[in-house]
C-alpha cells in the first residue's frame, strides 16, 4: 500500500497485522515453564498469548472516510463510526501498547495487534483533533 493511499482520508485503509504482542506473551508464558513448583501461571500466560496470536492472525482493522471498522475474516464484526468518537489515545506505544478510545456509549481498551504506526497515523488523520492528552486520560471517562 502507498503512502499516498495511507495519507488520503477519503481511501480506505486495512492494517496489516502484528505478531509482537502475542509472541512477546507467548514467551513470558513459556519462560515461566523454568520455575517447576507451580506451572499454572505458565500455562495461562501462554494460553492467552496463544489466543492473542489467532486474534492477530484473523482480525483486522478497517479505516473509512466515517468509520472504524472491525473484520473477522471477511464478517464485519463492530463498526465505529468517527461521528461518536469523544477522545483516542495509544497506552504504553514503547511497549506492544494498548488502543484506547471513548465513544459517547463506552470506553474501549484493544490490545494493539496490527501495525502501531499505520494506526497511530491513520488516527491522527481521522480523528487527530481527539487525541487525548497524556496527562488528561481520566477527564474523558
Amino acid at each position: 500500500m502507498s503512502t499516498q493511499t495511507q495519507l488520503d482520508p477519503s481511501k480506505s485503509v486495512v492494517l496489516k497485522p502484528s505478531y509482537r504482542l502475542p509472541l512477546i506473551i507467548i514467551f513470558l508464558g513459556l519462560s515461566l515453564f523454568l520455575f517447576p513448583p507451580n506451572p499454572w501461571p505458565a500455562i495461562c500466560i501462554s494460553v492467552f498469548g496463544l489466543f492473542l496470536l489467532i486474534q492477530s492472525l484473523i482480525l483486522r482493522l478497517e479505516f473509512t472516510a466515517n468509520d472504524l471498522i472491525v473484520w473477522q475474516l471477511d464478517r464485519e464484526l463492530r463498526r465505529f463510526p468517527f461521528k461518536s468518537w469523544l477522545a483516542w489515545r495509544i497506552l504504553l506505544p514503547q511497549l506492544p501498547g494498548i488502543f484506547y478510545f471513548r465513544e459517547e456509549a463506552s470506553p474501549h481498551l484493544l490490545p494493539i495487534l496490527f501495525d502501531p504506526k499505520t494506526l497511530e497515523n491513520q488516527l491522527k488523520l481521522r480523528v487527530g483533533a481527539l487525541e487525548t492528552p497524556k496527562n488528561d486520560l481520566s477527564k474523558s471517562s
